[in-house]
């Protein structure tokens, strides 16, 4: 049985100011807070399927390469003035829709790159809720080929705390805080995992192992 949906990514954390901090800053988070999916060898029928995955996202996501078609097909730009490594253009009716089923052509996210004339297309994310197994995921897309990955294990400071006076190097997303006992002795609010699987994907690169990557290929 497949787990009851979820918001998507950008949207289930409900404090403004903690996903400031999670997204302002480099995606090369601490490696005490991610969790990602067992590697596994690849098959021929592995690879077959995710090159369907790629071809089918590579033909949707042609016409979002202007960034105004994404917005007014409802992909909304998550902190746009916050600056970032890339930012994530986010569609929740995908994203709910992830939660039932995989349309490789229908991803939860866009991502972009800022450019001083608007933002350039770098390639999209896939959402799974929390709660599904390595298996379902591989099911989707084969986790020989590519890595899905969680945000775990994370403590973030009390509701009412001064953010500006935050230390971030203990909390958040790239904090050294990553039990539950030790965020409780220094007052914040832990969670073991926030949002669900995510997956990025660059269809427009050449090679596999940039087609997955984790972060954009630098050109």
């Amino acid at each position: 049985m497949h787990a009851q949906p979820e918001p998507p990514a950008e949207a289930e954390h409900h404090h403004e100011g903690d996903a400031v901090e999670a997204m302002a800053g480099s995606h090369h988070h601490h490696d005490l807070h991610m969790k990602w999916t067992q590697a596994r060898l690849a098959t021929a029928e592995d690879r077959r399927r995710a090159d369907a995955v790629v071809a089918a996202l590579r033909g949707a996501l042609g016409k979002y390469r202007d960034y105004r078609v994404a917005i007014a097909e409802g992909f909304e730009p998550f902190l746009p003035d916050v600056r970032q490594p890339h930012y994530h253009f986010t569609r929740k009716w995908n994203g709910f829709k992830a939660a039932f089923g995989f349309d490789p052509a229908a991803p939860t996210s866009l991502l972009y790159r800022k450019t001083g004339g608007g933002y350039e297309l770098l390639g999209a994310m896939y959402t799974a809720p929390k709660g599904y197994s390595e298996q379902t995921l591989d099911e989707r897309v084969p986790l020989s080929v590519a890595r899905w990955h969680a945000h775990v294990n994370l403590c973030f400071p009390p509701r009412k705390a001064d953010r500006t006076h935050v230390d971030w190097t203990r909390f958040g997303f790239k904090g050294s805080i990553a039990t539950e006992a030790e965020c409780d002795r220094a007052g914040g609010r832990f969670y073991p995992q926030v949002f669900g699987w995510m997956l990025h994907v660059y269809p427009f690169e050449q090679e596999t192992e940039q087609i997955w990557a984790h972060e954009p290929p630098v050109h």
